[in-house]
Formats: structure tokens, C-alpha cells, sequence
């Protein structure tokens, strides 16, 4: 269903964006499936022709595999691409990279799983390692309460003028404005970033309002102004994993206490955590974090799923040490240059 809204037209994204789809067939069977995707904005923000990858299924057979792949690079090369890049599903803003360490462990909430043979398959087609993410593991007891509250006081003595206000279903709305402001540009120095339209943030906030709990989403302001965000919701993975990807099953009863919101899950996902550059240095991320995690801990919450985060974003891995979290799980984006003569069809 998901999958679905985010590939409909009423999904701005495909408003400077175009896309083609395939499924692979072997004996009249669905074996594959591949996007191929090329953003204007992208190519704007960038400099570069740059096509990406996506929504990637396959058996484990190289000769499925190797089919889709060269059929979304032949697609990309024909009109013009001097790369392609993936999986973006359908790009750096919404799902993405493909699970290449952490298989033991069931995924969070709007994170990508996969088999292990998808990475071989996709090497075997050409495409090399780009970037890494990673997925940090925080177990609430590692962070004492009493110690989180020393923390959330000490950085609140040292950050006059800064506020942190909780963000909810009813504020949502109002607080929309700011949230745009700070999530395009808090990012917009990060590998591979793409600002995000207008109608593309309302689309996604859409999507996210059902998950909104207090005390898990932040916006800090520094003298009234909008500066910093803390977005997570909880991992309604809890639920659906049992489910096997079906609602017409007796697990759907132990599943609708969760998914109606009378129980909450075990464990959280945070999702975003950014400062404007002005505001950076003032550890508002640290005090946004410290607030969600006394907030969660006083809700009933256990465990904390930060992803995904740059393998090189060093502030954040130094923030995540801080609270005693560990990367469990690894995230891999591929690149593959294109060849416009070799790969040309008729050439």
C-alpha cells in the first residue's frame, strides 16, 4: 500500500521527476522488479546527469538480476545519464540503500530489508560501493535516567534563548512552515541531498501524522526563530513483521492493539536530527535527543533504532557514543559510471 501511494501520480515527487517501471517474467511468473528514475531537481542541485535505481526485487539468480539492472542502465544511458545510482526507493528523501550487514536483525519502520545475495548480484552487474549508512542500536538502559537529566540540564544552561517545543498531530499544521525551513537546510550539505518541494514535505508529513507521538518529534528555536529538528516514531515494524505481508491472517489480532495505537511498540526509530549551520556548536542536538529519550523511557519505550546515518557524518557518530549507542546494521548505495557508446543500443 505504501509502495503504492509513493508510486502514484498524486506523489509531487513525479512532478520534476520521471520514472519507468519493470517486472521480469520466467514462465509466465513475476521473477524481478527494477525502477529506473531520473530527477530534474537532482540534476539541478548537483551539476550532473545522474539516474538512480530502485524498488529492486529479485530470485537469487544472476540472470534475472543482471537483466534488470542493464535494462534500467540502458534506459538511463539513452537519455543522457552519465551514472546511475541506487537504490533509492525513490530517492534520498524516502527509502533507501541496500542491507548489506545486520540480516539477523528485523528492520524498523520505512527501512529497507533484503536478502544477503542481492549485494553479489548487484556487484556482478557493474556497480561499486558509493556511500555506506549505517543504523545505530541504543538500549535505553545504557543511558541512566539521572544521567540523561544532567545532560538535558547542562546543555540547557548553556544555550540561552533556546527553546524546545514538542510537535504533535494538532500542532502539525502550524508547525509545518518551520519544519520545511529547518529540513531543507540543516541537510542540504549531505551527500547526494535534494532539497524537498513545498508539496513534497506536505506529502510525506501526510504519510508520517498517523506515527506522531509527544515527545518523540522537536523543534528547537533559538530567540523565537526555527533551528533544529528531532523527528521519530515508533517501530510499528513490532507489528506488522509477524504479518508476513498479509492482513488476511489470525496474527492480525495480536497486531490491531499496536496498530490502533493502544499498545505501543518496544522500541523507537529516530528518524532525522538536524540544526540550521548557524545554530550548530550550541548541543541542541544532544538536548533534543536527551529530551526524546526521558520522554520514551517515561512512555514505556526500551529500544532506540537511529537510522540511517552517513558512514562519514563524525558529529553524529560522536553524538551516538555519547549515549552508549552501537552501529548493528549497514546500508549500502552503488554507483556505476555509464559508457554511452558501449551501452547504446545498436552501437
Amino acid at each position: 500500500m505504501e509502495i503504492e501511494k509513493v508510486l502514484s501520480d498524486t506523489n509531487p515527487f513525479w512532478q520534476h521527476a520521471e520514472r519507468q517501471l519493470w517486472i521480469a517474467h520466467r514462465n509466465g511468473q513475476p521473477v524481478g522488479r527494477i525502477a529506473a528514475i531520473l530527477d530534474s531537481v537532482h540534476e539541478r542541485e548537483s551539476g550532473e546527469r545522474c539516474a538512480f535505481f530502485g524498488f529492486f526485487e529479485s530470485i537469487d539468480d544472476s540472470a534475472v538480476s543482471r537483466a534488470l539492472l542493464d535494462t534500467a542502465t540502458r534506459w538511463a544511458t539513452e537519455r543522457g545519464a552519465v551514472r546511475i545510482r541506487g537504490p533509492f526507493n525513490p530517492n534520498i528523501n524516502e527509502e533507501c540503500g541496500l542491507l548489506v550487514e545486520g540480516f539477523d536483525l528485523p528492520n524498523a519502520v520505512m527501512m529497507p530489508h533484503n536478502p544477503p545475495f542481492y549485494g553479489p548480484r548487484i556487484e556482478e552487474a557493474g556497480f561499486v560501493k558509493a556511500k555506506d549508512l549505517v543504523a545505530f542500536d541504543l538500549t535505553l538502559a545504557d543511558s541512566p535516567h539521572a544521567r540523561l537529566i544532567r545532560l538535558r540540564d547542562g546543555l540547557r544552561r548553556r544555550s540561552p534563548g533556546v527553546e524546545l517545543r514538542s510537535i504533535t498531530r494538532k500542532t502539525l499544521k502550524s508547525d509545518l512552515p518551520d519544519l520545511k525551513t529547518i529540513y531543507n537546510s540543516a541537510w542540504e550539505r549531505n551527500w547526494s541531498a535534494v532539497p524537498m518541494t513545498s508539496e513534497e514535505i506536505d506529502f510525506l508529513a501526510e504519510r508520517l501524522e498517523p506515527l506522531l507521538v509527544p515527545g518523540l518529534v522537536w523543534m528547537a528555536t533559538v530567540a523565537g526563530a526555527p533551528a533544529g529538528l528531532l523527528l521519530a516514531v515508533p517501530d510499528l515494524n513490532e507489528a506488522l513483521g509477524p504479518l508476513r505481508g498479509s492482513l488476511l491472517t489470525p496474527a492480525l489480532l495480536g497486531a490491531l492493539p499496536m496498530l490502533l495505537g493502544w499498545r505501543r511498540p518496544q522500541r523507537f526509530r529516530l528518524i532525522a536530527l538536524g540544526v540550521l549551520e548557524q545554530y550548530r556548536g550550541r548541543g541542541l542536538e544532544g538536548w533534543m535527543f536527551a529530551e526524546t529519550l526521558l520522554a520514551a523511557e517515561a512512555m514505556g519505550f526500551t529500544g532506540c533504532e537511529a537510522s540511517w546515518v552517513l558512514e562519514d557524518n563524525l558529529p553524529v557518530h560522536q553524538l551516538a557514543g555519547l549515549f552508549s549507542a552501537r552501529i548493528t546494521r549497514r546500508y549500502r548505495i552503488y554507483d556505476r559510471v555509464l559508457d554511452p557508446v558501449a551501452t547504446r543500443p545498436n552501437s
